[in-house]
């Protein structure tokens, strides 16, 4: 059986998703975080890096959510929740799979880290990281968080999913920066697009079905 290394509140929800979409048996074993967020040493035993998702499966240990994707979709998809390779949608699904952890996630991490940052230093020395802070998030990186939820608006706008008209693993992939976008993107629940995509996927039975095996996940009401 696969088991799934969940941390709370993370992007092991999307995994626990497209277990549920396969319809394939599974356990998951849930870590707490520390009060700093960070996940617990524990996780190291599992991976020497010490993050989630983490999947074992067959005596085999798989991390990095792109490859778990793409691992579980080629083992146990048959043929589902993929277009046919050659055609367009493959294309924006093999496109839209890499860029939710290569190009999105990172700026959503700078946004989650420069807000954190002032709540971590000394007490008098707040005011400066304050500013500091305030400043490389609205000079460098909201200006890129705008570009790229518009990007989102743009191509949920077309048939409203990443890669065509049917459900792809590409928007099981987009789906955590989309809804961490929701609370750290300004305007990004502005977008009708972006907001009908995120009730289309809630409203999903496997969706509804992960959030029951997981516990709880802030994301979900974001």
């Amino acid at each position: 059986m696969i088991t799934v290394h969940y941390l709370e509140n993370s992007r092991a929800h999307r995994i626990l998703w497209l277990l549920e979409e396969l319809g394939l048996d599974y356990e998951v074993k849930t870590y707490k975080r520390a009060p700093d967020m960070r996940a617990p040493k524990s996780l190291k035993a599992i991976h020497p890096l010490g993050k989630s998702p983490v999947i074992e499966d067959g005596g085999k240990i798989y991390a990095e959510s792109g490859a778990i994707i793409e691992y579980l979709l080629d083992t146990y998809g048959n043929g589902a929740f993929r277009p046919q390779p050659g055609t367009d949608a493959y294309r924006r699904y093999i496109y839209w799979l890499h860029y939710a952890e290569g190009s999105a996630m990172p700026l959503l991490l700078l946004k989650l880290l420069f807000s954190r940052i002032p709540r971590e230093v000394p007490f008098l020395l707040r005011p400066v990281a304050n500013l500091i802070s305030n400043g490389v998030a609205s000079k460098l990186v909201d200006p890129q968080l705008k570009d790229h939820t518009a990007y989102w608006e743009s191509e949920l706008a077309r048939d409203g999913l990443f890669a065509g008209s049917e459900l792809t693993g590409a928007d099981i992939a987009m789906s955590f920066p989309v809804e961490a976008a929701m609370s750290r993107a300004a305007g990004a629940n502005k977008t009708p697009a972006i907001v009908q995509f995120l009730q289309n996927i809630r409203a999903r039975p496997a969706y509804q079905r992960a959030l029951k095996k997981g516990g709880a996940y802030v994301y979900a009401n974001s």
